[in-house]
C-alpha cells in the first residue's frame, strides 16, 4: 500500500491511494493539463486510476473531477450532500456513485471507509484507506476534532494532517474578520496546535509516516506546523512530511 500527493493547499488538492493494481484519486483541484503533468510526475498516466473520490464540493477540491472522469471515463465517489451543492458540475457524468458517510466499502483491492467531519459544506467526508492490514488516514478541511474522528484514525499507519494555518499568524494577518472566522471556527480548518492535540489523543505506536498537509501560504510556515508534529511524536523533523501545493509529495510505502 503506498500514496502521493499531486498537491494540497487553498490553489488545489489531490491525493493518490494504491494497493496492488488498484488506484484511485481523492479529490482532484487541478486543471486536465495541469492534473496529467502532475501525475506523470509521480510515474502515473489518469488512465490508470479506477476512480475519484469526492470529500466535499470546494473548489480547490472538486475544481478539476468532472473533466478528469469525463476525459478518462471514470467513476466518481461523493455524498448526496456534495452532489446536490453542485448539480450541474456532475450533470453529465454517467459513474456517479452516492456514498454513505458511515458506510464502508472498496474500490478493487481497496478498501474505504468514510466519516462526516465538521467543515462548511454540504456533507462533507475523509476517508480511511486499507488494504486489509495496514491503514492510512486523511484529515482535512475540518474545523475541530471530534469523538468519531479520534475512533477512526485511530492505531492508522500513517496520517495525512491538516495543518492548515498558525492561530497568531492567522489572527495578525491580512484576512479580513469574516473569513478569519470562517477559517478558524469550528467548521473552518484545523490550527497548528489543534493537529497536534488530535495527534496526541491517538495511538500513534504502529505509525510509520505522517504528513502535515492543507498548509496555509498567508497563514502558516512548514516549519511551525512540523515543531507542532514533532512535540507530540518526540521524534526528529525529518520524519514529519509536508504535502506543498506545488510537488504534494512522493510516494510513501506502508509495509
Amino acid at each position: 500500500m503506498r500514496f502521493a500527493s499531486l498537491g494540497s493547499g487553498s490553489k488545489g488538492n489531490a491525493l493518490l491511494v494504491q494497493v496492488g493494481g488498484s488506484s484511485v484519486m481523492l479529490d482532484c483541484g487541478f486543471g486536465l493539463h495541469d492534473c496529467c503533468q502532475r501525475l506523470a510526475r509521480l510515474g502515473m498516466v489518469a488512465e490508470q486510476l479506477d476512480g475519484i473520490l469526492v470529500t466535499h464540493e470546494h473548489g480547490d477540491h472538486i475544481g478539476g473531477v468532472a473533466r478528469l472522469a469525463r476525459k478518462f471515463g471514470l467513476p466518481v465517489w461523493l455524498t448526496h450532500g456534495t452532489l446536490r451543492a453542485q448539480p450541474k458540475l456532475f450533470a453529465d457524468i454517467s459513474g456517479l456513485r452516492e456514498i454513505d458517510p458511515h458506510q464502508r466499502f472498496a474500490i478493487g483491492d481497496i478498501e474505504i471507509h468514510p466519516y462526516p467531519v465538521p467543515h462548511d459544506a454540504t456533507e462533507p467526508v475523509q476517508f480511511v484507506f486499507s488494504d486489509g492490514a495496514k491503514r492510512l488516514g486523511v484529515l482535512t478541511d475540518a474545523g475541530c476534532s471530534t469523538p468519531h474522528i479520534l475512533s477512526m484514525l485511530e492505531g492508522c499507519h500513517a496520517l495525512v494532517l491538516e495543518c492548515n494555518h498558525d492561530s497568531e499568524m492567522l489572527r495578525n494577518g491580512e484576512y479580513h474578520y469574516r473569513l478569519k472566522q470562517r477559517v478558524g471556527g469550528r467548521l473552518g480548518h484545523l490550527s497548528n496546535l489543534q493537529a497536534a492535540d488530535i495527534l496526541a489523543n491517538l495511538d500513534t505506536r504502529q505509525l510509520q509516516h505522517i504528513v502535515a498537509a492543507h498548509i496555509s501560504e498567508q497563514n502558516n510556515l512548514p516549519e511551525l506546523a512540523v515543531s507542532a508534529l514533532c512535540q507530540v511524536l518526540d521524534c526528529e523533523k525529518e520524519w514529519v512530511g509536508v504535502a506543498c501545493q506545488q510537488h504534494g509529495f512522493d510516494w510513501r510505502e506502508i509495509v
